[in-house]
């Protein structure tokens, strides 16, 4: 297990909470972070979508990224957040427990995720970064977000 090739020498991350582990995504990735609201629920979606939101005029769906994870569902209150993100065009928010904080780390401090047989094909983790006696699993943005809609032509 080496460190990965990032090219870069500083990476900025934010990191938040999700059933008492931590995790964190690039905070290039972040529009805003925002209070819980209720969402409403769409019919035919996956357990772990929500529904959607209205965010200042555009609709956006919201995931339950607990139950995104595997690691169970979150039972919502009002101290829940979302963590508005963006991939290309798609703009979703995540459901998480807390957002903790931004911080910066070397590159070289990213190391790749173990290879074990999840059985599933999405690889949500990229990189895992020992920090101060605890382990952070970085999270990619892209693998997290529904699928988009393919229209047949």
């Amino acid at each position: 297990m080496g460190a990965l090739d990032t090219g870069d020498d500083k990476i900025e991350l934010i990191s938040f909470e999700i059933a008492e582990q931590e995790f964190c995504i690039d905070i290039r990735s972040v529009r805003e972070i925002r209070g819980w609201t209720p969402a409403t629920r769409l019919p035919h979606t996956p357990p772990y979508v929500l529904g959607v939101i209205n965010l200042r005029g555009a609709v956006m769906p919201v995931l339950d990224l607990r139950n995104r994870l595997g690691l169970g569902v979150t039972e919502t209150s009002s101290r829940h957040v979302f963590v508005v993100v963006q991939d290309g065009a798609r703009v979703a928010g995540l459901m998480v427990d807390a957002v903790q904080e931004t911080f910066v780390v070397d590159a070289g401090l990213l190391q790749a995720p173990p290879d074990v047989d999840s059985g599933s094909e999405t690889n949500f983790v990229d990189a895992i970064i020992p920090m101060e006696g605890r382990l952070l699993s970085r999270l990619v943005v892209a693998a997290l977000l529904p699928a988009e809609t393919r229209i047949a032509a």
